[in-house]
């Protein structure tokens, strides 16, 4: 599953002209931190996602959608604007994307490498030997 996403993902980044020039594996770790970084700020803004508005807003009928001058085609986006973008989760979610991305870019089957590093994980001390 997480292979086919990672592919879904980095061939909507080409699509979007992400990939028009070169790109290198040091560039792409950087665009990861960046996103952890904004993950970071908005968790410190307490900056969360609120769904429970989102579901109201999305169930918006097309006359009230109109009437605030959106289109039926706009309803998802404005949602998602008002109540998701830019918050701990969206920018979580970017990570992850950011991270999917650069996996199929490389080539790397991140399925079996979790799978395998999480068994490995299972087998080892108490936080790892580690005081934290």
């Amino acid at each position: 599953m997480m292979n086919k996403l990672a592919q879904e993902i980095h061939e909507n980044a080409k699509a979007k002209g992400f990939y028009e020039g070169e790109k290198n594996t040091g560039e792409l770790l950087c665009l990861i931190h960046s996103e952890v970084s904004e993950a970071l700020e908005a968790d410190r803004k307490n900056s969360h996602a609120r769904w429970e508005y989102f579901d109201r807003i999305n169930k918006y009928t097309e006359d009230k959608l109109t009437h605030l001058g959106y289109e039926k085609k706009d309803q998802f986006n404005l949602a998602f604007e008002r109540t998701i973008k830019n918050t701990f989760e969206d920018e979580l979610a970017d990570v992850v994307i950011r991270v999917l991305d650069l996996c199929a870019f490389k080539g790397i089957d991140i399925e079996s490498h979790i799978k395998a590093k999480m068994r490995y994980n299972a087998s080892r001390p108490h936080k790892h030997g580690k005081s934290y």
